[in-house]
C-alpha cells in the first residue's frame, strides 16, 4: 500500500515546488507529474503513468482536486474509477480523504454524481441515435456494401446467374455479410401485409 502523488502545472513558467512539498509532507512514496499541460487535456503522460501505477490499497494524493482535471465529468469518472479499483484518494487542500469516514462520505457523493452523469450521457446518446435514425441516417459501423451492390447481388441470385460465394468474394465481404444484406433488402422490398 503506497501513497502516490500527482502534480500538474499548466504554464511552463510555473513550478510544482509547492505541490511537491505538500505531497512529500503528506507521505507520498512516489510523485508523478505533468508540467505545462492544461487540466482540460484528458490524455496526459504523467496522469496515465500514475493511474497505471496505482493498485488496490494504494492512495492517490493531489494538492488540489483541480490538479487532477478541470472537467467535472472527467474528474467524476476518474474518481469513480479509483473507487471501483479499491484505490483511496486525498485532495490535501480540500480535506477530501477516503481513508476517513467523512472523506468516504464525500467520495460516495461524488460517485453518485458520476453515475448520474454516465446515465445522462447514455440517455443523450440514445436520443441522438434515435433522432438520426428517424432522419434516415445509418447508425453503427459503416456499411460494407452500398444499396446498389446489394440490389445487384439480389438480382443475380434471383436470376441464378451467380452464387453467394462468388459474389461475396468479388465484393470483398463474407458470405454471411452478403446473405444478411440481401435478406434485409428483400424484406424491405416486400409489401406490408
Amino acid at each position: 500500500m503506497k501513497k502516490i502523488g500527482y502534480v500538474r502545472v499548466s504554464d511552463e513558467e510555473q513550478t510544482e515546488a509547492l505541490q511537491v512539498d505538500a505531497l512529500t509532507a503528506a507521505g507520498c512514496d512516489i510523485i508523478y507529474g505533468d508540467h505545462g499541460v492544461s487540466g482540460a487535456v484528458k490524455d496526459r503522460k504523467g496522469l496515465s503513468e500514475v493511474l497505471d501505477e496505482l493498485a488496490e490499497g494504494d492512495t492517490l494524493v493531489v494538492w488540489k482536486l483541480d490538479r487532477l482535471g478541470r472537467s467535472t465529468v472527467h474528474l467524476l469518472m476518474l474518481l469513480d474509477d479509483l473507487r471501483s479499483r479499491g484505490v483511496d484518494f486525498q485532495a490535501i487542500t480540500q480535506g477530501i480523504d477516503t481513508t476517513t469516514a467523512m472523506g468516504r462520505m464525500v467520495y460516495g457523493q461524488l460517485a453518485v454524481f458520476a453515475e448520474f452523469e454516465r446515465e445522462q450521457n447514455s440517455e443523450r446518446t440514445k436520443a441522438g441515435m434515435a433522432s438520426a435514425k428517424k432522419r434516415g441516417k445509418h447508425i453503427g459501423r459503416p456499411r460494407k456494401l452500398t444499396d446498389k451492390q446489394i440490389a445487384k447481388a439480389a438480382q443475380k441470385l434471383k436470376e441464378r446467374s451467380s452464387t453467394i460465394t462468388a459474389m461475396a468474394k468479388k465484393l470483398g465481404v463474407s458470405k454471411l455479410t452478403l446473405s444478411r444484406a440481401i435478406k434485409k433488402f428483400n424484406d424491405a422490398a416486400k409489401p406490408p401485409s
